[in-house]
């Protein structure tokens, strides 16, 4: 009977992350497998999803559009912040992450979209919302 992934398998695959356009974000073919363990935070859960019941020595794509993936561009979760209120701000630029810590302590990160003189603005939305994926696995085995 051949193995199959479950909620809280460790497992060895290789896997491959791109847009939908074919856009690499990140892979481990032609290169050491990755070693992980399902419900740890390693591997985002709506990957973790797709990993659910899948044997040992499958090889398969799956395609997820942006509400399946990491959900619609939220612009609620775009923010201005003046300068004084930005971490660093000297040291800022365009495209960078920057971390904000909140009253209870959690840390919230986010990217800036637009710098000026009085500020930025700050994009919360995940960096993959709004966009579809495309998700390659190869289930290698399961420890």
């Amino acid at each position: 009977m051949t193995a199959v992934v479950r909620e809280d398998s460790l497992l060895t695959l290789h896997y491959r992350l791109a847009l939908a356009d074919d856009t690499e974000l990140v892979s481990t073919f032609g290169a050491q497998p990755a070693t992980l363990q399902l419900g740890s935070g390693e591997l985002a859960p709506v990957l973790e999803r797709c990993l659910i019941d899948l044997p040992v020595g499958e090889r398969t794509v799956f395609l997820l559009e942006a509400e399946q993936a990491f959900g619609p561009h939220n612009p609620q979760l775009m923010q201005r912040f003046a300068r004084s209120e930005l971490p660093n701000p000297g040291e800022l630029r365009e495209m960078a992450l920057i971390e904000f810590k909140a009253p209870n302590g959690a840390t919230y990160t986010g990217l800036v979209r637009e710098l000026t003189e009085e500020g930025a603005l700050i994009d919360f939305n995940h960096p993959l919302a709004g966009k579809a994926i495309r998700f390659e696995v190869d289930v290698i085995g399961i420890l």
